[in-house]
């Protein structure tokens, strides 16, 4: 017993308090620094050795390493392998290894991208990124050629975000492809674009993407600060990168945009905020984001300011009703007959007249029957997908009124709901409402009306609390400042849009010349004329 207690009390090491080993040096042997690099990657059937000999340079025994599948062959052949087994005739007849690997480096290898590695960690990374490996034997130094030429998916119009004007093309999983779509776009040397490689075992490339003199630079260093402190196996998509550094992990919204679209990437770097590329995902991420950027879309600045302005207030509009519409139903039907006129009670008291589930559970099986018809359009193949969920909606609706189980009126609460929720053009916010309705609905049915004012109190009160690296979430609305008001309910023409909003500000506030308002020929020249006079 003495013995198994001891053994008990043994403490058992944290992996964040063991030592990271220290890098390998290579080895002088060529054959040595094979067999450890066999040795790490396992003998996997992609990865590629080839050794040969250049008796022009005094019989240098050199190996190319890449991975099949990740390069491009033909890149390889002609740039590589080409050049450094052809015969030549050098000025003496002998040549020293250190020599010749100079050489190599810097005449020989017709290739954009070359770099000098001297440990085996740093090697293999290279290598998993599509780089060829050339080492030599008698140095403890290797070579990495870019060939990287894997299959990439070409740009296609976003699937997520659509828009019926503005720009038809979304990012692709590839990083440097959308680093590049916002250099297309931001044609300035203040662009800045910081990567990180996260994840011990992927080594996801990650891009910090700002404009220098725009963004906050205490919003960076947090920034950075929050990337460089992500210690974790794996980042498949952006948002594992989105949980690791977003504010308020208890509340059910999104303090961090997440689009596909290059132009509100874009659109967002150039209000001073901080975009987050992430290499083998289309989503991109935006930061630091207050309540009301999720109801804006880029096609808002893309229409006249007043289509914009009223497509925005039906978001709003379509919020509350998203969220409010059910239990207000239930509420008014279940504590507060007397709200409603006459007409329509009789009218409501006749449907339910043969429903045998209380107004709570009718709310619940609808819209838990719905939130599954949704998720089976989704998963369902593309081509019967929209028939299934279409269909299901229909069937499934008419026959439950028809037998009993649920009220007419009931299905036109839910229905509307749901195509209330799809009107806002960010998920991540639509998604949130979904459970805050359920909530809501259960609070309704428990206090009707003051439940869910208070509720909604107790909501109001959480948000204001809310931060998204520092900058308040319902900012400029609280704390309020009117005048940077100008692009949140409603959108001001773009002339009368002079400053940056206030919650995202860098150094530079004015984004734009002011009195740029179009005027006819004759009062410009009326305006000068009393210019000159005065």
């Amino acid at each position: 017993m003495k013995k198994k207690q001891q053994a008990s009390s043994k403490k058992v090491p944290d992996p964040e308090e063991t030592s990271v080993p220290a890098p390998l040096q290579l080895n002088a042997s060529l054959e040595a620094n094979l067999q450890e690099i066999s040795k790490r990657i396992g003998q996997s059937s992609d990865v590629v050795f080839r050794r040969f000999t250049n008796e022009s340079l005094s019989s240098l025994s050199l190996a190319f390493i890449y991975i099949d599948g990740l390069v491009n062959s033909e890149i390889i052949n002609r740039n590589l392998l080409q050049p450094l087994m052809e015969t030549f005739t050098l000025k003496s007849d002998s040549i020293a290894t250190e020599a010749a690997f100079s050489m190599i480096k810097d005449q020989m290898l017709p290739v954009g991208g070359v770099k000098e590695g001297q440990t085996v960690e740093s090697l293999l990374g290279l290598l998993f990124e599509g780089y060829t490996l050339i080492l030599f034997d008698g140095i403890q130094k290797a070579l990495a050629a870019d060939t990287a030429g894997w299959e990439k998916r070409s740009i296609n119009e976003p699937t997520s975000q659509g828009v019926i004007r503005g720009p038809k093309e979304g990012f692709t999983e590839s990083l440097r492809t959308g680093t590049s779509m916002l250099r297309r776009r931001l044609k300035t040397s203040d662009l800045r674009i910081e990567e990180y490689k996260i994840g011990q075992r992927t080594q996801t490339g990650v891009a910090l993407v700002y404009l220098d003199g725009l963004a906050s630079e205490s919003v960076l260093t947090e920034i950075r600060r929050r990337l460089n402190s992500i210690n974790t196996d794996s980042i498949l998509e952006s948002n594992y990168i989105e949980e690791f550094i977003q504010d308020g992990g208890l509340t059910p919204f999104p303090t961090i945009q997440n689009t596909e679209r290059p132009d509100a990437i874009a659109g967002g770097i150039l209000e001073g905020q901080v975009g987050i590329i992430i290499d083998g995902t289309p989503f991109a991420l935006l930061a630091p984001s207050t309540f009301f950027n999720f109801f804006q879309s880029s096609e808002d600045y893309y229409q006249r300011y007043d289509i914009s302005s009223f497509l925005r207030l039906i978001r709003y509009s379509a919020f509350f009703v998203s969220m409010l519409l059910p239990a207000l139903y239930i509420a008014v039907t279940t504590f507060h007959q007397e709200m409603l006129p006459t007409t329509l009670l009789i009218s409501l008291a006749a449907q339910r007249e043969g429903v045998p589930l209380p107004a709570l559970a009718e709310a619940l099986l609808m819209e838990l029957t719905f939130d599954v018809l949704r998720e089976a359009g989704v998963r369902m193949p593309r081509t019967i997908g929209p028939a299934i969920s279409i269909v299901g909606a229909l069937v499934l609706g008419q026959a439950a009124v028809q037998a009993g189980l649920v009220s007419a009126a009931m299905v036109i609460v839910v229905s509307f709901t749901a195509i209330s929720n799809f009107v806002i053009p960010s998920l991540a916010i639509a998604n949130s409402i979904r459970l805050i309705r359920f909530v809501m609905m259960l609070v309704a049915a428990s206090l009707g009306l003051f439940g869910i004012m208070s509720f909604l109190i107790v909501l109001l009160i959480h948000m204001a609390g809310l931060r998204s690296f520092g900058v308040p979430y319902l900012s400029p609305l609280a704390p309020m400042t009117p005048r940077y008001l100008k692009d949140i309910f409603i959108r001001v023409p773009l002339w009368d849009m002079t400053t940056r909003p206030m919650t995202n500000l860098g150094k530079e506030t004015r984004r734009q010349a002011s009195n740029q308002k179009p005027k006819p020929a004759e009062d410009q020249q009326q305006d000068q004329q009393g210019g000159d006079s005065s």
